[in-house]
């Protein structure tokens, strides 16, 4: 499915959105990769993610949300250093791990009672999460062992039939993934588990007091 990048036509918004609803994996572009995208409170098809990529159970799926606000609904014990950074960074290439809230199933945290969440540049990422009303996951949409995809093709000639929706939203604007920062242990305390998009020096200005 075709959908323009920058004003995703809400008809075609609403195509994505029916398809989750119904457990479907659909592949997204994000400001990074092709992502693949599911209801994550549906657990069914959280599982077939990890089946399409073969992907270790123990590693927690991230989470792509439309603002901000959503975190507070989805983590729990949020300070002053998630504050600063996601308004420093959001919407971009950040994921943030903090302590997961009561509405997300323990199976989409990978039984970590983590998170990862993003506000992602990508428009038509966000206009699915708003009109869904859930996060979306956004794993990349790539199998095991083989790269990361920048565009559509890419993803159908890794995945072939496997996947009931792709959405060509052209080419992504970046070929680095994000960085990842651990808020989770609390106290203000943080760590770089991934440095990507946003250099460890950046994270650190953002941070000093």
């Amino acid at each position: 499915m075709r959908m323009n990048p920058d004003e995703p036509e809400p008809h075609l918004v609403s195509q994505v959105v029916e398809s989750l609803q119904r457990g479907d994996v659909v592949a997204l572009p994000t400001d990074t990769f092709y992502g693949l995208a599911v209801d994550p409170i549906n657990l069914r098809a959280v599982e077939r993610i990890y089946e399409l990529k073969a992907r270790a159970k123990h590693k927690p799926l991230s989470l792509l949300i439309a603002d901000v606000s959503q975190a507070y609904d989805l983590a729990r014990n949020i300070d002053s250093t998630f504050d600063r950074l996601a308004e420093k960074f959001w919407p971009g290439p950040l994921t943030i791990v903090v302590k997961a809230g009561t509405k997300l199933p323990l199976r989409v945290t990978a039984n970590t009672g983590n998170v990862a969440l993003r506000v992602p540049e990508a428009p038509i990422c966000r206009a699915v999460v708003r009109e869904l009303g859930l996060p979306i996951t956004a794993t990349s949409a790539n199998l095991r062992g083989l790269p990361e995809c920048m565009h559509a093709g890419c993803v159908r000639d890794q995945f072939g039939d496997l996947l009931p929706m792709i959405v060509d939203g052209g080419p992504t604007a970046r070929n680095i993934p994000t960085t990842i920062v651990d808020l989770s242990g609390g106290g203000n305390s943080w760590m770089i588990l991934r440095e990507g998009a946003i250099p460890t020096h950046e994270i650190a200005l953002a941070l000093q007091r």
